[in-house]
């Protein structure tokens, strides 16, 4: 009797922990928290420099200033920065001052075909860096462009026209005719 009691109790046990409802009703649910409901608090600190004013409603930011200012250091940090003519800064120290001079930065040793320079450097690494992206891409030599006449062929037109009486250059020129190579063809 005790047997078929643990038995019965043991099959009951297997059906219900197939059932959801059961296990909610016994507490092994699970209870996840409402993913709208959830707010994360950003933690509570103070700045590092308790002396900041605090914003004042529409008034301009301290970092951007009058559109006045902003041209203003636009124009005087370029003049600044050594373009052509442009004396050196005054809060430059003279260690500053000697390495821009030994580098050449100063204004009189600025070339003003730099532009043209760079871009003719440029262009040649891009010519170099192209052919390797090109044997990259395409894994074969290129075809040499062009038509190639078939030597034999022409001594024999030209004797034939000499021959003739006619000029050199009557009939068509032979050329040799490339075939075109496989998709899969040099691979292997």
């Amino acid at each position: 009797m005790k047997l078929q009691a643990l038995i019965l109790i043991l099959a009951a046990g297997a059906v219900m922990s197939g059932c959801e409802s059961a296990k909610q009703a016994i507490g092994l649910g699970k209870h996840p928290p409402d993913e709208f409901q959830v707010v994360s608090h950003p933690p509570l600190s103070l700045p590092p420099d308790y002396n900041l004013p605090p914003p004042q409603p529409g008034a301009p930011r301290p970092q951007e200033g009058t559109t006045t200012a902003q041209a203003e250091n636009a124009i005087l940090a370029n003049s600044a920065a050594g373009g052509a003519g442009a004396q050196p800064a005054v809060d430059q120290s003279s260690g500053e001052q000697a390495l821009l001079q030994s580098a050449g930065a100063t204004g009189t040793a600025i070339d003003p075909n730099i532009r043209a320079t760079v871009d003719q450097e440029a262009s040649a690494e891009t010519a170099a860096s192209k052919s390797l992206i090109d044997r990259l891409v395409f894994w074969r030599e290129p075809e040499p462009s062009g038509t190639v006449v078939d030597p034999t062929l022409e001594q024999q037109r030209i004797q034939q026209n000499a021959a003739l009486g006619q000029p050199i250059t009557t009939g068509a020129t032979p050329t040799i005719k490339r075939r075109k190579k496989a998709l899969l063809e040099g691979i292997f």
